[in-house]
């Protein structure tokens, strides 16, 4: 199992430093990754200062020598498809291939959306988001590309350079269970990033629903798209909350979910909890080092 810090992209994460001086620390305590959000607007929030997560990134990037980056997650209907393959392969190249991209619709969608006028409806955005995915891997090949789709149209383009990861970066897929749409989504793909209607951003998910969401996946594995699977990777599931700092009790908490499929562990602070977005506390729980199962 893998462990990576997550950490929102505004309060005191909006300054690159910040972000390059946790994922340092992550990088030389032990921990595996580093995911940051992506996020233009958030009300929930409002009246914090917010970074760009790719330059938040670029700066954890220049820190370390080894951890995984990447957003979780990316909304990619938001995007221009051929600016954000530019800025992930710039991140690939610049990490040495240490990119992940967790792609989805994002939101809140009334924030992130209808605030600067696209008030498409969720069914157009996973449209989009789908077509995107897609074009982003074309992109990333650095082969020309013809493209003509309901919302996308390329007309002979190359992207240079390819990401130094081929075919890509691995891409995982986030969306709330028990909805099904995107897990059936992450299955065409490398890997699952769920939340839970259940379990909010920082609290731990029960076992039991981790364990039907997994097995849910598994039984349309066969989805997984050719290319993807012939990168030989293995398929992530990620999941995340706050543990305790002392080691028996971050195992008490994991173990039994590693048990049930999970792949990654995604250290997170609770969203309406204090220390979302100040640097100390979570400081302190990187340097404590990842659990130990």
């Amino acid at each position: 199992m893998r462990f990576s810090i997550n950490v929102p992209n505004f309060g005191d994460f909006a300054d690159p430093r910040n972000v390059a001086t946790v994922a340092a620390a992550a990088e030389q305590a032990g921990w595996d990754g580093l995911f940051v959000w992506d996020h233009v607007l958030h009300r929930q929030h409002q009246g914090r200062p917010f970074g760009d997560p790719w330059m938040l990134l670029t700066a954890a990037a220049l820190a370390t020598s080894r951890i995984r980056l990447g957003t979780l997650l990316t909304p990619v209907p938001r995007y221009r498809p051929q600016q954000l393959a530019r800025q992930v392969a710039t991140l690939d190249h610049l990490s040495g291939g240490r990119v992940v991209f967790a792609a989805g619709l994002g939101g809140p969608v009334e924030d992130e959306y209808h605030s600067f006028g696209d008030a498409s409806p969720p069914r157009l955005l996973a449209e989009r988001l789908d077509e995107g995915l897609e074009l982003l891997r074309r992109f990333w090949s650095g082969e020309p590309v013809n493209h003509l789709g309901r919302h996308y149209e390329v007309r002979d383009v190359t992207l240079l350079p390819a990401t130094v990861q081929r075919p890509g970066p691995p891409v995982w897929i986030g969306g709330f269970w028990p909805r099904r749409p995107p897990m059936r989504r992450a299955a065409r793909w490398d890997g699952a990033v769920p939340l839970f209607e259940s379990a909010r951003h920082g609290h731990v998910p029960e076992v039991a629903e981790v364990r039907e969401m997994v097995g849910y996946v598994r039984d349309q594995g066969d989805q997984r798209d050719q290319r993807t699977a012939e990168a030989e990777r293995p398929f992530e599931f990620v999941l995340g909350g706050a543990t305790p700092l002392d080691a028996a009790g971050a195992k008490d908490v994991i173990g039994p979910l590693r048990d049930a499929g999970a792949t990654w562990w995604d250290e997170r602070q609770v969203q309406t909890g204090p220390d979302l977005n100040r640097l100390p506390p979570v400081l302190r729980r990187v340097e404590a080092g990842p659990p130990v199962l």
